[in-house]
């Protein structure tokens, strides 16, 4: 339950905050105080997060090999397609970074902030706070899902809550060019997550089928997908277009993940949002936005695609030599 918990309690406090708003529409409360309820909902939601975090690190076992906290249940039947979420070694860590990033980017979102002087009603953390707050703790709630998600259409669904907050976040209370900031990174975004979808999409019609309520059904469970995809499972899935299922699928989802990193050449939409977003989002797309994709690509790729993976192994050399160099004289 702790993570189920970690990863709804802002979303919970999102919905308060959605309350507050009501509120405030009814007249029962003023600006003023619609604004500061709101900054004192955000702030409790991630400090307690941050807190379940710190009981998670040092509830889990070390030397444990595989998944701990493990919670699964049944969401849609039809499909198989289940809550299904758990930490090991890799995401533990990451868990942890986005409750530690998450509270002191709402922190550096308080008008009190050292760094915020000369405010005035146009400055971000004056102008519609409440649905600031709320965006905020939802973008909270997507990135955690996305580390703890053991489901791989639950990875998905989470991998897409992060989307639409990100673009507001940036196109509403970013700088002078936030429209355009906010529009290129959700192009680029959509676009990897369509190919993401279709990949997902046919590893689970070419993945292993479990039994399920006494019939064999295909799963969307990224520990059996593992399982299927080092046994060569996907090996015998048809071509697409003539072309090796498993290259076509692990292309597919290295550029989703790609875009996210990003890694050259989908990396064009960084420098805008960076530039243009506000800081404590900034640090949010710097501190845990950027390590998804990699995170991706070791818990999807590497993981249920083993031999694609070898295969590529070249081709993502390249990519990370150019990005150092390319870097470097940017």
């Amino acid at each position: 339950m702790l993570l189920t918990w970690m990863t709804f309690t802002p979303l919970a406090g999102g919905v308060l905050i959605l309350l507050v708003v009501g509120l405030r529409s009814a007249g029962a409360l003023g600006k003023t105080a619609a604004d500061q309820a709101s900054r004192v909902i955000a702030l409790v939601a991630s400090a307690a997060v941050l807190v379940m975090a710190a009981f998670l690190w040092k509830a889990f076992d070390p030397s444990r090999a595989g998944v701990q906290f493990v919670q699964h249940a049944r969401w849609i039947p039809a499909y198989n397609i289940r809550y299904f979420v758990g930490v090991d070694g890799i995401s533990i860590t990451l868990v942890i970074l986005t409750a530690l990033i998450s509270f002191i980017a709402t922190i550096a979102s308080m008008p009190w902030w050292p760094g915020h002087t000369h405010l005035d009603e146009h400055h971000f953390t004056q102008r519609a706070v409440p649905g600031y707050m709320a965006l905020l703790l939802l973008l909270q709630t997507g990135m955690t899902g996305v580390f703890v998600s053991l489901d791989l259409f639950l990875f998905y669904v989470f991998w897409e809550v992060m989307l639409l907050p990100m673009y507001f976040l940036i196109g509403i209370w970013g700088g002078a060019r936030k429209e355009y900031a906010a529009i290129k990174f959700f192009l680029y975004t959509l676009a990897g997550s369509v190919l993401m979808l279709l990949a997902i999409i046919g590893l689970y019609f070419n993945g292993p089928t479990v039994p399920v309520d006494g019939q064999m059904m295909h799963t969307f469970d990224l520990l059996k997908m593992a399982e299927w995809g080092r046994a060569g499972g996907y090996g015998s899935a048809p071509a697409v277009m003539g072309l090796n299922f498993m290259r076509v699928a692990w292309v597919a989802l290295f550029i989703g993940f790609a875009v996210k990193i990003p890694m050259f050449p989908f990396h064009t939409w960084l420098p805008d949002a960076h530039v243009e977003a506000p800081t404590p989002i900034s640090v949010i797309l710097a501190g845990v936005l950027l390590k998804m994709g990699i995170y991706g690509i070791l818990r999807v790729n590497y993981g249920t695609l083993p031999q694609a993976t070898k295969w590529a192994a070249t081709a993502m050399a390249v990519f990370g030599t150019i990005n150092i160099v390319y870097a470097a004289f940017v």
